[in-house]
């Protein structure tokens, strides 16, 4: 493969290797907006790329694996890839894993990887020059995987597995559900919610397409509390006599991951909140638009998806068309809310 620039260079499905030898991720050049030509890292270099030819690793017998722009730059995208590299010591508990991240990801997501570092593995940032990732061990080049055609054909945990060159059928579902998270150090809650049960609305995802419609908000915070008769907490603004917004309660990762891990049930959308709440044994109910359930949340036993037909915006990853949206809200108004039964609720912690 030769020079790469323009748009080739944002939709490229792997990582980018500039004229004078550094490794960049095409997320951060695109956030640099000074594009300029490039080489694909692993047809020069020699990395593993699922996408260019698939591959399988002896994972029992290796010591360390490298992972290129792994895993992403969306949270819940992160959960779900680091719940695949902690798989991976299912398969050899002795494996060192070293990632090595865009410069430029949101800080929200990269404040999950500070604190996965030393749990999940060690955390290295890019742009790095080539010679510093040359070593024995494999190295997988992930980046740009947004871009892949295997992301939007399987369930995403078994995606990234298949990424980094495992078989997903030898990891067990116990493993696939982001239990990972348990084991990081959060934020105590405020004290006066520390004994307190509430549940969470969490109806906004990274577009509006996977997003909870404004329209429904109230319909669904007042099932909540005749559900659940406890107060409804939301990262937003929201006029219901039931509901309290803890937006300026949770100002970042680790504060919104406490309160999910602290809640007794969370109703979101198709996003972030979901994965969170399946890695904290949270029982939640996730409304699906475009995306199959089975794609994203096939291993959460706690988890109810409500999958929404709405064939126009089917497979589709964002839009804020207005003729998609309404849409949308007009499935969501077909929607029978009384209907919910949310599952485990009753099963011990």
């Amino acid at each position: 493969m030769g020079i790469i620039s323009g748009d080739d260079a944002l939709f490229h499905p792997g990582s980018l290797l500039t004229g004078d030898g550094h490794v960049v991720a095409p997320y951060d050049i695109e956030q640099q907006r000074d594009i300029g030509v490039y080489r694909s890292l692993y047809a020069q270099a020699g990395f593993y790329n699922a996408a260019a030819s698939a591959f399988t690793l002896d994972y029992p017998r290796l010591s360390a694996v490298h992972i290129v722009n792994g895993m992403g730059v969306a949270l819940g995208d992160s959960i779900i890839g680091l719940t695949a590299v902690e798989a991976l010591r299912f398969l050899n508990p002795a494996l060192r894993t070293v990632l090595y991240r865009p410069a430029r990801a949101p800080a929200y997501v990269e404040s999950l990887y500070h604190m996965a570092a030393g749990i999940i593995g060690e955390m290295r940032w890019l742009p790095r020059g080539l010679a510093e990732l040359a070593g024995p061990e494999p190295r997988i080049d992930l980046g740009n995987h947004l871009f892949w055609p295997g992301f939007a054909a399987m369930p995403m945990i078994d995606f990234f597995l298949r990424s980094l060159g495992a078989d997903p059928a030898a990891v067990p579902p116990g493993h696939k559900a982001n239990r990972w998270l348990q084991r990081l150090c959060l934020p105590q809650l405020p004290d006066s919610w520390q004994n307190n049960d509430y549940v969470l609305f969490c109806p906004a995802a990274s577009t509006p397409l996977r997003s909870i419609p404004a329209v429904m908000h109230k319909t669904f915070v007042a099932w909540l509390w005749r559900r659940f008769a406890c107060p409804v907490l939301g990262f937003g603004p929201l006029d219901s006599p039931h509901y309290v917004d803890i937006g300026e309660l949770s100002t970042d990762t680790p504060q919104f991951l406490s309160w999910i891990k602290h809640a007794r049930f969370v109703l979101s959308s198709d996003s972030a909140a979901v994965h969170a709440a399946a890695g904290f044994d949270v029982p939640s109910t996730a409304i699906f638009t475009s995306i199959a359930p089975a794609l994203r949340v096939r291993d959460y036993r706690l988890c109810q998806p409500i999958a929404l037909d709405v064939p126009a915006v089917r497979n589709m990853h964002a839009s804020a068309r207005p003729q998609d949206i309404a849409l949308l809200e007009q499935a969501y108004k077909n929607l029978d809310v009384e209907s919910i039964a949310p599952v485990g609720i009753n099963l011990p912690a």
